[in-house]
């Protein structure tokens, strides 16, 4: 399994997102990239792909609202919400430029919503083990739906913290110390159930992912063709692996790629072979783009 050398991550900074104090990493030059973690998660997802990603690019990653250490105020929380907050960021961050949408599990289903709600801004998706694209979903977020007993799963708890992030992972090695401390702090945050019930509930059932929204959304976005790169991990625990195949079926111009022996983030434990990836699809002209620079000449 290939691995990026230790490098001392950038220190996160905050900014007022329309009055949401936001925790944001901007770095490197060049087109946007935008980072979108998932559900319960921060930025830190994207640590060890960040350095490679900013040699060419203008890198963003940022803890969305309602996750992470960004604040966590009492408003309504849906996938359109999300992807407003991510169009506000962006605002916030002067970036008007057309970006790469980098999303993982929730943050997949996020950069979806953002393509389908401001076309002009989103030129790329890249999905990485990506919700929409099935009902399966791991049995504690199912769990996390049923009211009152959600309440009771997110009090923290470090037995639980731990067990969590072991779960994101094919290969143990990467529950380091230094992350599980990380996702102990995000655990203790005020209101942290808010927005992760709320987002949970209006995405799912005890039964799995509802299917309204992802039918909608897949829709809307087929139709447009967007460049986009599908990845998988073959062990995710939290969105099983042949859900690629149905993210194929949806989108069948999109290139994809299934990293074996890896779990829900490989970015994390493929970080090498995923920047090779990312990079070598972004800067690689589509057909559709092709054709559009033929037209013009």
């Amino acid at each position: 399994m290939s691995r990026l050398p230790p490098a001392v991550p950038p220190m996160p900074t905050f900014l007022s997102v329309s009055g949401v104090r936001t925790r944001h990493v901007a770095l490197g030059d060049g087109p946007p990239l935008v980072l979108l973690h998932g559900i319960g998660q921060s930025l830190e997802d994207w640590h060890e792909v960040l350095a490679p990603l900013a040699e060419r690019h203008r890198v963003y990653a940022l803890d969305l609202i309602g996750f992470g250490l960004t604040d966590k105020p009492d408003v309504p929380y849906s996938l359109a919400g999300l992807a407003r907050f991510v169009q506000h960021f962006l605002d916030a961050v002067g970036e008007t430029r057309p970006a790469t949408l980098i999303g993982n599990s929730l943050g997949g289903a996020v950069a979806q919503q953002f393509a389908v709600m401001y076309p002009e801004r989103a030129a790329r998706l890249v999905l990485v083990n990506s919700a929409g694209f099935g009902a399966e979903v791991t049995p504690l977020l199912r769990l996390l739906t049923v009211p009152r007993l959600g309440e009771r799963l997110l009090r923290p708890h470090p037995r639980s913290t731990a067990r969590v992030v072991r779960s994101i992972f094919r290969d143990s090695a990467f529950m380091t110390p230094e992350r599980l401390q990380h996702a102990e702090l995000v655990a203790e945050q005020p209101n942290r159930s808010r927005a992760y019930l709320s987002v949970a509930r209006h995405l799912g059932t005890w039964r799995g992912i509802r299917p309204d929204w992802r039918d909608t959304l897949i829709r809307q976005l087929a139709a447009r063709q967007l460049p986009t790169l599908l990845i998988w991990g073959e062990y995710d625990q939290i969105l099983p692996a042949h859900h690629l195949r149905a993210a194929q079926n949806a989108y069948p111009h999109a290139r994809s790629h299934l990293f074996k022996n890896t779990g829900h983030l490989p970015q994390v434990e493929r970080a090498g072979e995923f920047s090779a990836l990312v990079l070598g699809f972004i800067n690689v002209p589509s057909l559709q783009e092709t054709s559009l620079q033929e037209n013009s000449t």
